[in-house]
């Protein structure tokens, strides 16, 4: 892993969302310039392969499981600034939500989020697939409550004075 992929902090030694006294504080991000940002992330929702099944045949009752979650992840994108307490609200230029089903048993969901602007959109990105994988958990429950929502993490981000991050093994 590369220096960027740190759990700890992604090569950071400070939490900027915490002033000198540690109080949490919104970032004052309006001095920094406008760039291009991008930030994509991925989960997996492990199921039985009779769900997967099930998914793939459009065969739920509540309706087409894949197309339900794309809006419900592009609307969590959204909606981001009122979930993450010291998130900013952004104005995004696009969101996209793409699914891969893995046979026998899983659904990969991945988000795109992009923007112009002060600062990124890797808790949108993080957010919408979050939410696109909860809301298959919803949509599937009735027939398969055991299944696990697993593996969220940033798969990229481009822009901003920290410049590209790139997990390895995606």
């Amino acid at each position: 892993m590369d220096k960027n992929s740190d759990a700890a902090g992604a090569g950071r030694a400070e939490l900027t969302h915490f002033d000198r006294a540690g109080r949490a504080r919104m970032v004052d991000v309006s001095k920094k310039e406008d760039t291009f940002r991008e930030a994509v992330a991925r989960c997996e929702v492990i199921m039985r392969p009779e769900t997967l099944r099930l998914i793939e045949a459009g065969g739920l009752a509540k309706g087409d499981v894949l197309d339900v979650a794309r809006l419900a992840g592009i609307m969590g994108a959204k909606g981001t600034g009122h979930l993450i307490p010291l998130a900013h609200p952004i104005m995004l230029t696009g969101i996209e939500v793409y699914f891969q089903l893995l046979p026998p048993y899983a659904v990969e969901v991945e988000a795109r989020v992009h923007t112009v602007g002060k600062t990124g959109v890797e808790m949108e990105a993080l957010t919408a697939a979050a939410v696109a994988a909860l809301t298959i958990y919803d949509m599937c429950k009735a027939v398969d409550r055991g299944m696990l929502v697993q593996n969220l993490r940033l798969i990229s981000k481009t822009g901003g004075k920290s410049g590209e991050f790139r997990r390895e093994n995606g």
